[in-house]
């Protein structure tokens, strides 16, 4: 179906090897779409991925190191993870994002 609703679409935790991440996706044959929440002071432990990463904040507020930087990004912020670039995300409060990673061999968040 070409045209989606987000709120109809069921949720689930969508990386649970390394975020508490939980949120509806949408998976097409080369990206992936994430409306991900995060509960204050849950996140991502430091990982990478073979995927590259956009993730935007609607809102709320989300420290992020990426790589040896650190920033604190509220609503209309974001940050682009190269492939295989360390970082770490954690919820200064309750966050919801957008988080988009290209699909490899059919796989985007759920690796």
């Amino acid at each position: 179906m070409p045209f989606l609703v987000f709120d109809e679409l069921e949720k689930e935790t969508v990386t649970p090897k390394y975020s508490t991440a939980y949120g509806e996706l949408v998976t097409g044959r080369f990206i992936e779409v994430g409306r991900l929440e995060f509960k204050a002071g849950q996140g991502a432990v430091e990982h990478q991925h073979p995927h590259e990463q956009v993730m935007y904040i609607i809102s709320g507020r989300l420290s992020v190191d990426l790589e040896g930087e650190h920033a604190e990004l509220g609503p209309g912020m974001g940050f682009h993870a190269l492939p295989n670039q360390k970082h770490r995300v954690r919820a200064v409060e309750d966050t919801q994002v957008i988080s988009c990673k290209h699909v490899i061999e059919g796989v985007g968040h759920k690796i």
